[in-house]
């Protein structure tokens, strides 16, 4: 049956009936298809074949219980998940999210964000999320480990390196992509390229724990670029104190531009004298190997000032200060409507997103009625996945490539990137606008491989 909607609220309003509870899902259908209607108006077939429908359904969606001991020998019992999207134009490819707020409708609009991201990428791989309620902050090594191998326990048969290709994302780094790939290899008695992220000794990729931070820092001077301008000089907010956070901060130095904020979930540092390379080893350890919090950025270093989260306020204090660009790297939705008007207010022109949806619609409309250089997460923060697709590449080659030759590629893809949302904003008669010109290049990739393939 051809796709019957007539509009894109009542599109919308019809994926909602199909999948209650489910808001940030429905959220990341609402944009992507406003982007993309007058490409179904222009393309009957697409209509016709009800594409539309099928790429807003996952092909497979997996839930599964997650029982392990902690270090008090007591039983504890997690929900494990994983959304396989779309695999249209390759196999499914997306994080893993270690984090108490995880449930199915939040991995559903990161695997549906995921389809048309790994679309953009250039490289041949489909979409999907995957993760667990379980929280590793405050877990000992042997607790994560433990959690780690019951988890793969159960997603080991549901995976492989032509199927599906996890990697990791919030809560999910090094340590647990370790624990989680050793545990695949035990089971399956094979040593393959199942997942992204891994160890330089075991398979990894040069600049994969930089890729995401570097490439909305890299889609940003893209950006810039359009207007004859650098990120020379800049002023700039990073929210996050993770790994986008640090490495966008890292490669924001090295092209002149000065970051001025970090923050974490119990608040936020504001240092006007700029976090310098020196600072930014400081919160590298802090997070990475002491896992503390950054308050005691503002202990260590005192002409930083502290900020506590405040959540009787209705906006993000972080968004409102003066500046050049934003890096929201952080979560979903951190930036609301109230946030966009005071970067707007504050001389902010330039947003790249290195978190996955971290501003809400309203907020999106402001940047985009106002005109600023805005590149959502699925542009901008497309540099992480297109790394891990060029691990997935050395894999099967069995071989490394150098530090210099990834970062190179990084840097083509990323430009790959916004010359096609740039491109298409254009052809549709939205200059300017990379939200509809990114949405609309991914999906028209995709939709075309599935019509190829036939109603499947």
């Amino acid at each position: 049956m051809a796709t019957t909607a007539k509009t894109v609220s009542e599109f919308v309003d019809s994926v909602k009936a199909k999948n209650p509870a489910q808001p940030e899902f429905i959220q990341a259908v609402d944009e992507v298809v406003e982007s993309i209607w007058p490409v179904l108006e222009k393309r009957p077939e697409y209509r016709k074949a009800s594409i539309i429908d099928r790429i807003v359904e996952p092909e497979r969606v997996i839930m599964f219980r997650v029982p392990w001991v902690d270090d008090s020998g007591d039983v504890h019992v997690n929900r494990g998940f994983r959304i396989e999207m779309n695999s249209a134009i390759g196999p499914y490819k997306g994080g893993l999210r270690f984090h108490p707020s995880v449930n199915l409708g939040i991995l559903k609009f990161l695997a549906f964000e995921q389809v048309v991201k790994n679309s953009l990428t250039t490289l041949p791989m489909g979409g999907g999320k995957g993760g667990s309620d379980f929280d590793p902050k405050g877990k000992s090594d042997n607790e994560v480990m433990k959690f780690c191998q019951s988890f793969m326990t159960e997603l080991f048969r549901h995976i492989g390196p032509n199927t599906d290709v996890p990697a990791g994302d919030i809560g999910v780094g090094g340590r647990e992509i370790g624990y989680l790939f050793g545990q695949y290899r035990r089971i399956r008695n094979e040593f393959t390229g199942v997942l992204t992220g891994k160890g330089l000794n075991w398979g990894g990729s040069l600049i994969r724990p930089e890729a995401t931070g570097y490439g909305a820092v890299y889609f940003a001077a893209e950006m810039l670029g359009t207007r004859n301008e650098t990120l020379e000089g800049k002023k700039c907010l990073v929210s996050g104190s993770g790994n986008v956070t640090q490495y966008a901060a890292e490669k924001l130095l090295d092209l002149g531009a000065m970051p001025v904020t970090f923050s974490d979930s119990s608040g936020w540092i504001l240092d006007e004298s700029g976090i310098d390379r020196d600072k930014l080893a400081f919160v590298m350890e802090l997070k990475n190997l002491k896992r503390g919090r950054i308050k005691e950025y503002a202990d260590k270093f005192p002409g930083a000032v502290y900020t506590p989260v405040d959540s009787s306020l209705d906006y993000n204090p972080l968004w409102d200060v003066k500046a050049d660009c934003a890096f929201p790297s952080a979560t979903q939705n951190e930036i609301n409507a109230k946030d966009a008007a005071n970067l707007i207010k504050n001389g902010v022109y330039v947003v790249s997103e290195g978190a996955n949806m971290p501003t809400v619609p309203e907020g999106v409309g402001i940047f985009l009625d106002k005109k600023i250089l805005y590149g959502p997460g699925k542009a901008a923060n497309a540099g992480g996945v297109a790394t891990s697709g060029l691990e997935m590449s050395q894999n099967s080659l069995r071989l490394s490539w150098t530090r210099e030759e990834v970062d190179q590629r990084l840097q083509g893809i990323m430009k790959a990137i916004h010359k096609a949302a740039f491109e298409t904003a254009e052809e549709f008669g939205m200059p300017g606008n990379y939200v509809a010109g990114a949405n609309i290049a991914g999906f028209i990739k995709i939709a075309d491989s599935m019509l190829d393939q036939g109603v499947i």
